[in-house]
């Protein structure tokens, strides 16, 4: 069962998220606890009885949650403006800022969480953080407020190991009607770790 103080959601497939404050002061706190349990996951080679141990306090916390599960629109995930991702945790962290030349700059880092193989990051968690970071760039830079990923093309030129600090950059290359193309790069200072472009394309009015 969830929980939804909004109705009726009226709107097409991205009706503008509205920012809120709840969850408190702790929701960036409960993410961030979130992504370190993940990385423990990904990362532990822990005793039995600290395996069993640690599943019992998850399972206690998952309890403790389920009660209050919402629906999109009322969630705090993904809402909350003030927090990187927008509190959202299944993103890349990503920090981003807007250029006076508009342009999207900003850093990322890969969590143990996104690990492949050989201290890189997976293949798929690159292609996550360029479909965020480009799917932001196409949203601010456009003004655009409803729109998908028609496709998305990445080429993988370094490794981009995790738990080290990136930089990013992207910027709209042309847009025609309701078609947004998107470039941008993750760089390690001066050294392209991978580069993607994109097509994104506005949703019309109540399209899903």
């Amino acid at each position: 069962m969830t929980v939804s103080d909004s109705g009726a959601h009226l709107g097409g497939g991205f009706n503008p998220p509205q920012p809120t404050a709840r969850g408190g002061p702790d929701y960036g706190r409960f993410i961030e606890a979130v992504r370190d349990l993940q990385d423990h996951a990904r990362a532990a080679d822990a005793p039995d009885e600290v395996i069993t141990r640690a599943a019992d306090l998850i399972e206690e916390a998952s309890r403790l949650l389920a009660p209050y599960d919402a629906d999109e629109w009322c969630s705090p995930s993904g809402r909350r403006t003030d927090l990187p991702n927008r509190g959202n945790v299944l993103a890349v962290p990503l920090r981003t800022r807007v250029t006076e030349d508009n342009r999207m700059v900003g850093t990322a880092r890969f969590r143990r969480f996104h690990l492949g193989r050989n201290g890189a990051a997976h293949g798929g968690a690159v292609a996550h953080l360029f479909d965020s970071l480009l799917g932001s760039a196409s949203y601010q830079l456009s003004h655009s407020q409803a729109q998908r990923t028609a496709f998305l093309h990445v080429d993988y030129r370094n490794i981009a190991r995790v738990e080290h600090d990136f930089q990013v950059e992207a910027g709209i290359d042309d847009m025609v009607d309701r078609k947004i193309f998107v470039s941008g790069r993750l760089l390690d200072g001066d050294r392209v770790l991978a580069e993607a472009h994109a097509l994104f394309v506005k949703l019309k009015p109540g399209q899903p």
